[in-house]
């Protein structure tokens, strides 16, 4: 197969969950700041919230998140007492008691939580906020730590969408990654939750790891299909040890080159798709799923989380490193967490940078959004929806002149589209709208 093209997208570019992207926030936004923001939310409108567990039980080396390996529990006990008053001193500035559509916990592992512990968190959230019948309360599990009581908590508080780490069911995969989890695990913890009712379940799979071959990818895909989650992430190894030193230790197991990374990436697609509907550049869900249906609808955004169905234009989070968005601008938590603990026993919100939102851009933001995840945009309607000329934008098409060159782009007057078998082009071209990138900027992981 000829993956000439790849060239043009071996470069690191950024996954665009939010535009800007967080390495351009900046510190002139602090909790002053974002406390008015909180004061101009619309109470008529719901939004979303997220909460980030910055605990694990031990250190996958392939990990990029905000994650702490603790001895004892007086570290997660003085994170709990914290992040309910966090949720407190937040009360303080919200116009009444917001309508919530979505609530995600992430990580970190939040099943490093006990059931009480998780009980004491959703009590406080149901007691300043309105949880809306019917909203997707979300959770990312740890299959190798999950238990009866845990479950039995997240079902009486509603959890009903449950994302499993599973990256690789292939024991040397796992051994060279630092998280032993056997495919009868994983399949134990599937049945614990879909016993407690937490029937929509989700699966995160990487490639790029080292010892990945196209027949242990064939394998994970199997087993993962035998479980039949509702949804699976595919997402693409990001190998940054500058920023994640532990990810250095996976180097002397070899990692594949962007043309293996390809092959493995294209093989799992194509599996994957024998069974699922592709979402965006890295999901997959069941046709009856919801995800599915707004892709189909072109209703599907995206958010910190990846890719959702959450409309909201306000999502508060929680946590040490955890990034708030309201239609004002974005607004960062301290990452480290004795920072964080620091402030917010100082009763301060803990915002350690953010940015505030231009017209530009909303309009950009607007243009990355379709083509992440619609793989297409009309540049000139969106402009014209904010009121704005789309002639700005022709650096941005003279940039993509090499990418339409090699098919992974086609451009028809200010129309731009690519091509299905050419997903992975999607965060490269996106990067050609971003008026903050520099292509030597190295926070991100490779296109491919």
């Amino acid at each position: 197969m000829d993956h000439s093209w790849l060239t043009l997208l071996d470069a690191r570019v950024p996954r665009y969950t939010s535009y800007p992207t967080a390495p351009h926030f900046h510190p002139r936004i602090g909790s002053a700041i974002f406390e008015n923001w909180l004061k101009d939310i619309d109470p008529q409108k719901p939004i979303s919230l997220y909460v980030h567990v910055p605990f694990c039980y031990q250190l996958c080396w392939y990990c990029g998140c905000n994650t702490h390996i603790v001895k004892g529990e007086r570290p997660v006990e003085l994170f709990l007492k914290n992040v309910l008053k966090e949720i407190a001193l937040v009360q303080r500035y919200l116009p009444g008691r917001p309508k919530v559509s979505h609530l995600h916990f992430g990580g970190g592992s939040p099943n490093r939580l006990t059931a009480d512990q998780f009980d004491q968190i959703m009590l406080q959230l149901h007691q300043t906020f309105e949880l809306i019948e019917g909203a997707e309360i979300a959770l990312e599990i740890d299959p190798r730590h999950l238990g009866h009581l845990q479950t039995e908590a997240y079902a009486r508080w509603g959890v009903n969408r449950a994302s499993l780490g599973v990256q690789d069911f292939d024991p040397e995969v796992q051994k060279a990654m630092n998280r032993i989890q056997p495919f009868d695990m994983v399949a134990g913890a599937v049945d614990l939750l879909r016993k407690a009712g937490i029937t929509a379940i989700n699966f995160d799979l990487l490639y790029g790891l080292p010892l990945q071959t196209i027949d242990s990818i064939h394998a994970t895909i199997e087993q993962t299909v035998l479980l039949s989650p509702d949804r699976v992430a595919l997402f693409g190894y990001a190998h940054v040890p500058w920023i994640k030193k532990q990810q250095k230790t996976l180097e002397r197991f070899g990692l594949p080159s962007v043309q293996q990374r390809a092959e493995l990436a294209f093989y799992a697609r194509s599996e994957l798709e024998k069974h699922y509907e592709p979402i965006g550049i890295d999901h997959f869900a069941k046709a009856d799923d919801s995800l599915a249906v707004a892709a189909r609808k072109k209703q599907l955004h995206r958010n910190f989380q990846g890719y959702t169905i959450d409309e909201a234009q306000t999502l508060i989070a929680f946590g040490p490193s955890g990034i708030s968005s309201t239609p004002q601008g974005f607004a960062q938590k301290e990452p480290e967490l004795a920072a964080w603990n620091q402030c917010i026993e100082a009763g301060q919100l803990a915002i350690r940078r953010g940015i505030a939102l231009q017209p530009s851009d909303r309009l950009r933001s607007a243009i990355i959004e379709q083509i992440m995840c619609h793989l297409g945009v009309d540049v000139e309607a969106v402009a014209r929806e904010h009121s704005q000329t789309p002639e700005q934008f022709l650096p941005c098409f003279d940039r993509l002149a090499s990418f339409a060159a090699q098919g992974l782009v086609r451009i028809e007057g200010w129309r731009l589209s690519i091509p299905e078998n050419r997903r992975l082009a999607a965060r490269s071209v996106s990067a050609a709208f971003d008026a903050y990138f520099q292509p030597e900027e190295n926070h991100h992981s490779a296109a491919v």
